[in-house]
């Protein structure tokens, strides 16, 4: 899936996205694998520093709660795809609840789950190719990452490495947060990674029920702290070579409820293909 990385600087004001490039698809999986290799050797050279499950402990004070509808009818996406995605979550956020990010600790999305194989259990899923509705084993986990990034903008964990999605396929239908706030997933080098650079201890709850992914992020202590994500600058430009584009930034406003201070930081830009005519009815 393309993708462009939290830390381009791209100058919303300019809002220029060329045109995408097709790569032919043995450059595609070589390049893959590359960086599968690649970051697997990272991992080896950073050793024992990365967050693990800890089941015996449940801390009380709860920094964010999130859920995500499980079953969301998409255009052109068959729903057993949406069925298949359910049980790859299932899978996958067995070996992410409980997780304890200690201080100095990191934790990555892909250290913890591993390669989602068909010998695993995962099944055929919807995935994103430049743009286009694919599917794969382990498609759907993007949604995962989505409510992983949401909810960490709602704590003191730093994002060490978050991607974003480069389209935007699918109109706005129910969003209840703002445009850009989810994390792109693709085994391995495609990573959502946070790392705790305070004294406190953290902990990811994940769970399934019905209707929706739900998440939960405690911590050991109350940190009296308030967070609100919030976006500004959103626009739509149609560019040079006949496509539209979309743009905004988003921003955290950090709150200290002891004595009502409060700053503000720019958490990223994003600019995103539209893969729907923003100007017809959706």
């Amino acid at each position: 899936m393309p993708v462009i990385n939290v830390s381009d600087n791209f100058m919303i004001n300019q809002q220029r996205v060329e045109k995408p490039q097709n790569r032919s698809r043995l450059r595609k999986f070589l390049g893959k694998e590359f960086f599968i290799i690649k970051r697997k050797i990272n991992w080896l050279l950073a050793g024992n520093n990365f967050a693990k499950i800890d089941a015996t402990i449940n801390y009380d004070n709860s920094l964010i709660k999130h859920k995500s509808f499980l079953l969301r009818p998409l255009k052109d996406v068959e729903m057993y795809l949406q069925h298949n995605k359910v049980t790859n979550l299932k899978i996958a956020i067995s070996h992410i609840d409980k997780v304890v990010i200690q201080p100095g600790q990191t934790f990555s999305v892909w250290q913890v789950v591993g390669r989602p194989t068909k010998s695993k259990g995962y099944l055929e899923g919807m995935t994103l190719h430049n743009g286009k509705i694919s599917k794969d084993i382990g498609g759907g986990l993007c949604q995962l990452g989505n409510l992983l990034y949401w909810m960490a903008l709602h704590t003191p964990l730093t994002i060490k490495e978050r991607w974003r999605h480069s389209y935007d396929v699918f109109p706005d239908i129910n969003r209840t947060i703002p445009f850009g706030c989810g994390a792109t997933l693709a085994y391995n080098y495609i990573d959502l990674q946070l790392q705790n650079n305070t004294d406190k201890y953290f902990q990811i709850n994940l769970w399934l029920d019905n209707e929706y992914l739900n998440g939960e992020i405690t911590c050991n202590t109350d940190l009296k702290t308030e967070y609100k994500i919030y976006e500004t600058d959103h626009t739509l430009k149609q560019q040079w070579w006949g496509g539209y584009t979309r743009h905004n930034r988003i921003w955290k406003k950090i709150t200290n409820l002891t004595d009502n201070t409060t700053s503000e930081e720019l958490v990223t830009e994003n600019n995103a293909i539209m893969m729907y005519n923003p100007l017809l009815n959706k």
